[in-house]
């Protein structure tokens, strides 16, 4: 193998482990270090995997490199934990667990594995914390994402991103959170669901400019989903089985979303026999375990819409009249920019796209969605419809200049196309 090759080999193996093994990895250590430690702990897995690029890239790639991830990060924190000011955390262990050569075993065991992982997602949305900074803390920890892919789940800067993971941190050390499931759980679900939410759409719609769907990303987020469902210290699970279901019939249209090229299909004119029905099942299962209750809730509206296209025979057939009216009570819970974006679409269906026009010149002016390039590229389709060409022009040329992957690019040129042959 040449230099080249077995230099990109190693360096998409390293980002495979990094996705794959980051949250496990800073939930272990911080298990040892401590919440107050947790950039620490960031830090040390930082360092494991930077190692890991330059020893694979000068060297074979050892034959279990998982497990050369984990005693190079085991011997890291070895380190860490010769420093005082470390030692308390570490001394503060139930008897027993003061032993580092466990280290292996807390990131092999799969039920251990889960229950730091949800220790790990409990003290991230520790009451003291807000909101917005609770979700940047577990994509940053659990999940391993960068400030940008943050920002970009946000629709925000790096900058601000970076200024709520500070806070995070902060209260984290200020309040000495333990490494603990507390008692009122429950309390702190919501933020954690949201987050899931946010993983998932990450690896619907990356950030990334050369990407167009990261599996990976919506495999984990479906994993965190489960560590949830199959905790016993859980009661109400039906937020965590109506994310489920929309997750599992989200990702039932994945392989219809995608050409022989690699460009993206828009659902109007996917195949619907390559929709994965399996993955439909599942959904409707849990969508079924979801409803149980009879409680409203934003991820079971938005999994009924997604049952509504899954099991629609084409886009013509759609119930667009029952889509709509479920967007009307998600506005009810969730009266957010991108969730009014969204109902415009069976709103211009159901009653004209002038209406639906209307209300997202209203939108713009009310809010930042005009920063983000689906707002033109929607609008532009309305504007199409009614054969209005150069406010559709406009808008698309809007909306390129807005996007930032090279897919969402292709698309919106591919529509421009549409309205102005060559």
């Amino acid at each position: 193998m040449n230099n080249s090759n077995k230099e990109k080999n190693s360096k998409a193996l390293t980002e495979h482990f990094f996705r794959n093994e980051y949250g496990k990895m800073v939930s272990v250590i911080t298990r040892y270090i401590g919440t107050e430690n947790v950039e620490t702990a960031e830090d040390i897995v930082q360092e494991t995997l930077l190692k890991a690029v330059d020893f694979w890239e000068q060297n074979e790639v050892p034959k279990n490199p998982q497990a050369w991830l984990y005693t190079t990060a085991k011997n890291l924190t070895y380190n860490v934990l010769k420093k005082k000011k470390h030692q308390l955390a570490y001394r503060n262990l139930k008897k027993g667990e003061q032993n580092l050569d466990t280290f292996e075993t807390q990131l092999t065991s799969d039920e251990i594995v889960f229950d730091n992982q949800l220790k790990m997602m409990f003290v991230c949305c520790h009451p003291s914390i807000s909101e917005n900074s609770q979700i940047a803390l577990i994509l940053k920890i659990l999940c391993g994402f960068s400030i940008s892919e943050i920002a970009n789940a946000f629709f925000s800067s790096n900058e601000t991103i970076n200024k709520r993971l500070v806070r995070g941190r902060k209260q984290l050390r200020k309040n000495n959170v333990s490494f603990t499931i507390p008692p009122n759980l429950n309390q702190s679900l919501d933020s954690i669901l949201k987050t899931i939410y946010l993983l998932f759409n990450e690896g619907y719609f990356p950030s990334k400019k050369h990407e167009l769907i990261r599996y990976d990303l919506c495999l984990e987020a479906i994993r965190l989903v489960k560590i949830l469902i199959n905790s016993s210290q859980i009661q109400d699970k039906s937020g965590c089985y109506a994310l489920l279901a929309l997750m599992y019939l989200n990702a039932s249209r994945f392989e219809a979303r995608m050409n022989s090229d690699n460009a993206i299909i828009e659902m109007e004119k996917q195949d619907r026999k390559k929709w994965n029905q399996e993955l439909i099942q599942l959904g409707i299962q849990n969508l079924r375990l979801a409803t149980q209750k009879g409680e409203p809730s934003t991820f079971l509206i938005l999994a009924t819409i997604s049952a509504n296209h899954c099991i629609s025979p084409s886009f013509k057939e759609t119930n667009w009249k029952e889509i709509l009216s479920l967007y009307d009570k998600l506005v009810v819970l969730e009266n957010s920019p991108i969730t009014r974006l969204n109902r415009s679409v069976p709103l211009a269906i159901v009653k004209g796209n002038t209406i639906a026009i209307n209300e997202l010149i209203a939108l713009e002016a009310n809010s930042d969605i005009g920063n983000h390039h689906l707002f033109h590229t929607t609008l532009a389709e309305f504007y199409k419809r009614e054969n209005n060409v150069s406010k559709a022009v406009t808008q698309l040329n809007k909306a390129i200049l807005l996007a930032t992957n090279k897919r969402d690019i292709d698309l919106i040129k591919k529509k421009l196309q549409t309205v102005v042959p060559n």
